[in-house]
């Protein structure tokens, strides 16, 4: 059973309630507490020693990752964060030189985006380290962008570069694209949204599954980082392949109308001209991912990431 298996059968007979508007299945729940203009987002999400970082890490990037992930999939939304709360397990032999330090990146994480941590819980853990964050945040009620949107012909994009995050060590430094997501839902009519956590080939597929249609990628436009590069050279491995599977990228899939296309390229070069943004392919009706390049168009034969997937 994969990850996204036990999430359906863990979820399938709890409740919701009358003030849910999106509950499990998109990068955060969406609630409706009466406030006029805006909708309310939460968000939890873990980091553990031996996944996420290594004993090695430093601490700081560590609790910098446990924080900044919550805030990548608020940026999946188009949302705003504003407050967290952390639950922290420990080992018994743990060095709290290494806890004060993992607090002190992820408190300095906090107050770059103007995070509230207003509470948490610690707890003995038999095993690793690990940090749990839960957060809220808010979007404006027309502007939230949902995974479930992509429509046929549709132009899909994608922020940055991708591939090589654990080599470059890119997993724990990245910067959430807050700005940039709210930018995009203000300034254009943004059909559907992901973050890329588990890679590109898997998170795009969970854009299609919630929006019931497929897509044609390009090959060629994929942004492939220089890491994945360097790290396909030395070991052998495609860096197409790399870019499609290693994840834990952070940055925005989306689609908009393909009619948004150029001018959307030519205003994001002007308002992130240090951010790379790449058409990468189209939404297609048939519910199937192909990759087209110079010997043709098949079927995408790789996935990302998937926890708990059997070997």
């Amino acid at each position: 059973m994969n990850e996204l298996e036990l999430i359906q059968r863990l979820c399938r007979h709890l409740p919701l309630n009358a003030s849910t508007v999106v509950g499990p299945g998109d990068d955060c729940a969406v609630l409706d507490l009466g406030l006029a203009d805006r909708r309310i987002l939460f968000k939890t999400d873990a980091v553990v020693e031996g996944v996420h970082f290594t004993a090695e890490t430093d601490p700081r990037l560590a609790g910098r990752k446990a924080l900044a992930r919550c805030l990548s999939d608020i940026a999946a939304m188009a949302g705003t964060p504003t407050h967290a709360v952390i639950t922290l397990g420990l080992p018994p032999d743990c060095d709290l030189d290494r806890v004060d330090n993992l607090y002190a990146g992820l408190g300095d994480c906090a107050r770059q985006h103007k995070v509230g941590v207003v509470g948490g819980e610690t707890t003995a853990s038999p095993g690793s380290l690990w940090v749990s964050t839960a957060m809220l945040g808010w979007v404006q009620s027309d502007r939230c962008v949902l995974r479930s949107g992509a429509h046929p012909g549709d132009a899909l994009f994608v922020s940055g570069e991708l591939g090589g995050s654990l080599a470059s060590g890119r997993h724990l430094s990245f910067a959430p694209r807050l700005e940039e997501a709210r930018w995009l839902a203000e300034a254009f009519d943004v059909h559907a949204m992901i973050d890329l956590s588990d890679g590109l080939a898997g998170d795009l597929r969970h854009l299609l599954k919630a929006s019931g249609v497929g897509a044609e990628l390009l090959a060629h436009a994929v942004p492939v980082s220089p890491a994945a590069r360097a790290a396909a050279r030395q070991g052998g491995r495609n860096a197409l392949a790399a870019a499609l599977t290693d994840g834990e990228d952070y940055e925005l899939l989306f689609a908009v109308s393909a009619a948004d296309a150029v001018a959307l390229t030519d205003r994001w070069k002007s308002r992130f001209p240090g951010t790379k943004l790449s058409c990468i392919g189209r939404v297609m009706s048939e519910t199937t991912v192909t990759l087209r390049d110079a010997q043709g168009r098949r079927t995408l034969p790789l996935h990302g990431y998937v926890h708990f997937q059997e070997p």
